[in-house]
């Protein structure tokens, strides 16, 4: 048996992980939100367009579960960054009735522009980290996901 965290001595228990990490998603969230608006997008729209720099060419389904969204919440997404000029659809030339959604030039200028203050975000929220600390926070991130996955 694993121990867990050691008990706190006021007695109370301490928060739940499950608290802790929606404690923190919101707060990032907000922050990022603080970032982006200046530039016309919204921190889920943010997202899709960093999941689109990382897999460029994906098709609505797939980019809205690897930006957290309903496939609806996506159609209106990207419609709405499509008129913006941050991304594009075509075809599929594998399968003509699918169309894949492909950051434009725009986009990827916007998320360069962007790309400086959230990287402070992030150092700012792991400034009091080690080197280390920040490496096995990413692996327990990580495998605490695939865990749930």
């Amino acid at each position: 048996m694993t121990a867990g965290p050691p008990e706190p001595s006021d007695g109370k228990a301490p928060p739940s992980l499950l608290y802790l990490v929606k404690r923190l998603e919101l707060l990032v969230r907000s922050r990022l939100e603080e970032l982006v608006k200046p530039a016309g997008i919204t921190a889920l729209q943010y997202t899709a367009l960093t999941v689109l720099e990382r897999h460029d060419g994906l098709s609505a389904a797939q980019l809205a579960r690897d930006s957290f969204v309903t496939a609806q919440s996506m159609a209106d997404m990207v419609r709405a960054l499509e008129t913006r000029g941050l991304v594009r659809r075509e075809r599929n030339p594998a399968n003509r009735r699918e169309l894949l959604i492909l950051l434009t030039a725009a986009g990827r200028a916007l998320l360069d522009d962007l790309a400086g203050p959230i990287r402070e975000l992030e150092r700012h929220m792991i400034r009091d980290l080690t080197s280390r600390q920040v490496g096995q926070f990413r692996d327990t991130l990580t495998e605490t996901w695939r865990a749930l996955s």
